[in-house]
């Protein structure tokens, strides 16, 4: 009977300590949204972009994505951006979506313009840049590029077939 208690005692500690790692682990991660006011960008590529992902300018986190939907009309990629109030982008800034790293995810990162005026709130980023697929990068760099990947030497006239053409 005593066996018991010690089992159901040890489950419970064991419990208490999980849950405080949860909270030490999402505590100590950054994780949080940036409330301020929203702008729009549109993105003919939006890989790796969710809801949540960060907005980033010099490296600096100053927003948050919040939504992102695609325009019936257009097949883009309409992503809203909530911005921190003490930064005002100027109307010429531009946006282009980075990754963290070869096996992270990506974010969205700012580069402020020289315009006078600011975007208002609810306004649109006019200049973005898409994902770029690494994967597709990569693949061009294996297999030659665009063209098939013929291995032959640039400048040379061999065919693809090394350094001495067909006999």
């Amino acid at each position: 009977m005593s066996r018991n208690i010690i089992e159901t005692i040890m489950g419970g500690v064991v419990l208490l300590v999980a849950a405080a790692f949860v909270v030490f682990a999402f505590s100590s991660s950054g994780v949080q949204t940036i409330s301020g006011y929203q702008v729009r960008a549109v993105f003919d590529d939006a890989t790796g972009i969710n809801p949540g992902a960060d907005v980033r300018m010099s490296g600096v986190k100053v927003g948050t994505v919040t939504d992102q939907a695609l325009d019936p009309q257009t097949f883009f990629a309409e992503v809203t951006l909530s911005i921190d109030e003490a930064i005002q982008l100027p109307q010429d800034t531009s946006a282009r979506i980075v990754p963290e790293g070869l096996l992270g995810g990506n974010y969205v990162e700012l580069q402020p313009g020289g315009a006078l005026e600011n975007i208002e709130p609810g306004g649109t980023i006019e200049y973005t840049q898409g994902a770029i697929n690494v994967i597709d990068l990569l693949g061009r760099f294996i297999f030659g590029g665009a063209d098939g990947g013929s291995g032959s030497l640039p400048g040379s006239d061999n065919g693809g077939f090394g350094a001495q053409g067909p006999s």
